[in-house]
């Protein structure tokens, strides 16, 4: 059977957020290519996590059987965003940015592993077909949206309307 969009959706971004996480640990110092992909790092996992909150965690704030794993994802989310905006201030090629870097890294690849080996199974078990593939459809809505957002609205704060 295959994976329903929304939990595909996703899965393929948490991917390439893999993948961006482990360039940029492979790059040292303050360079141009390190503060470049950080950005595009940022970007992808803000318009990421704002996309997935407006469409599957929603669905499953409504759901008592979901909602404490949607509410524990939403307080991750937040705790990512502001370690994101601590390094932002930090010299990238400073102990500290490596520090918080190696901290922040750790943090959003246990949650996604946790949305994938937990919570998109749950969810699955939870909602019907047509409410997943109405989620994917909000999800890949919203995620370009949310990237223009993200472009106008650092981490770390909650300038956000």
């Amino acid at each position: 059977m295959a994976t329903p969009a929304i939990y595909a959706d996703l899965k393929r971004d948490h991917d390439k957020q893999r993948k961006m996480l482990k360039e940029i640990a492979e790059l040292k110092g303050d360079s141009a290519k390190r503060k470049k992909l950080f950005e595009a790092f940022r970007l992808e996992v803000q318009s990421h996590a704002a996309a997935e909150e407006e469409s599957l965690y929603a669905e499953m704030l409504g759901n008592p059987e979901l909602r404490d794993d949607a509410r524990h994802s939403v307080a991750e989310h937040k705790e990512v965003d502001d370690l994101i905006g601590e390094m932002m201030d930090e010299d990238f090629a400073s102990d500290e940015w490596e520090s918080k870097f190696f901290h922040m890294r750790h943090r959003y690849e246990h949650h996604i592993d946790e949305e994938e080996e937990e919570m998109f199974p749950a969810a699955e078990k939870e909602l019907d077909t047509a409410t997943e593939e109405r989620l994917a459809d909000t999800y890949e809505e919203r995620k370009p949206k949310e990237l223009e957002l993200a472009k106008a609205n650092p981490p770390g704060g909650d300038e956000r309307d």
